[in-house]
């Protein structure tokens, strides 16, 4: 329930502000109000979650002076629901929001990371990107000048993409509220351009283990950066959970290769994906 709740009121919160700035665009995302509106008179569990999910928006996004109501948050999550978006042979320009990935990080809180994604398509074919990740730290800043590197403690990143314009960065310290030591500067993103096996940077799901990945045969795993390896050994990066999480980890540079041991019966939603594929292919990789 928890899961579902904040899925709800980020889906409410999201949808409002975009619906504001473009109200012509549609939208498609994970939730719809559909089991929010079938309440009964005999069970108000669903009345309780509506109003838990309203308060939630209602206290972080204002409605331009008018009052903000129940039914305003609803349609706004249903922007993106099944029925939000009519495919054709010519498909409009709509949005791709994944208004949580990575819920397990999030309602775990702590450093865990978890991103916010939005994607505009364009004649199907992706031409922005938006990904925001509050819990980001840990970049090396480098200085342009001597050459020099320094590690950045700020929190938070958000990267932006746009087709043909490359990916582009910047802290999100200033933008929560928080003191930040990093430049305010947006800096272009590359992917690593590591092309040696046993030199790259790996990541892999917070479910999966080395062992579980077919490279464990042939190559042992280490976290440690500053240590030595040898042609047997790779470098693993502390787990990131969430499809989004691994693209923003590869487009910034952070990781050379995410690995995935896709299962069968994994199906493939936009919005796992769109934002993602963007910011990874304007950051240098095809």
């Amino acid at each position: 329930m928890t899961k579902l709740l904040s899925q709800l009121r980020i889906s409410g919160c999201r949808p409002l502000l975009v619906w504001r700035l473009f109200p012509s665009i549609p939208l498609v995302a994970e939730e719809d109000s559909a089991s929010l509106r079938s309440s009964n008179a005999d069970d108000n569990s669903s009345d309780v979650l509506v109003e838990s999910i309203f308060s939630g928006v209602a206290d972080k996004v204002s409605n331009s002076g008018s009052l903000l109501t129940q039914d305003d948050v609803l349609r706004a999550i249903d922007r993106g629901g099944k029925d939000a978006v009519s495919f054709d042979s010519n498909p409009a320009t709509y949005w791709v929001l994944d208004p949580i990935d990575g819920t397990k990080g999030f309602l775990r809180g702590d450093d865990a990371l978890y991103v916010v994604g939005l994607a505009l398509v364009v004649n199907g074919k992706v031409t922005v990107g938006v990904m925001g990740c509050p819990n980001w730290t840990n970049d090396t800043i480098h200085n342009e000048k001597d050459g020099s590197a320094a590690a950045c403690n700020d929190r938070g990143i958000l990267m932006v993409s746009h087709l043909g314009c490359g990916t582009w960065s910047r802290r999100l310290s200033s933008e929560i509220g928080q003191s930040t030591t990093a430049p305010d500067i947006w800096k272009r993103c590359f992917v690593d351009s590591c092309s040696v096996v046993h030199m790259a940077r790996y990541c892999i799901p917070d479910s999966q283990t080395w062992d579980m990945i077919p490279l464990s045969v042939l190559f042992n795993s280490t976290t440690g950066e500053s240590d030595p390896r040898n042609e047997n050994e790779i470098l693993l990066l502390s787990v990131f959970c969430g499809s989004l999480c691994k693209y923003l980890t590869v487009a910034s540079g952070r990781a050379s290769v995410f690995v995935l041991r896709a299962q069968p019966t994994t199906q493939i939603k936009s919005w796992d994906h769109a934002v993602g594929v963007i910011c990874v292919q304007e950051a240098g990789d095809q």
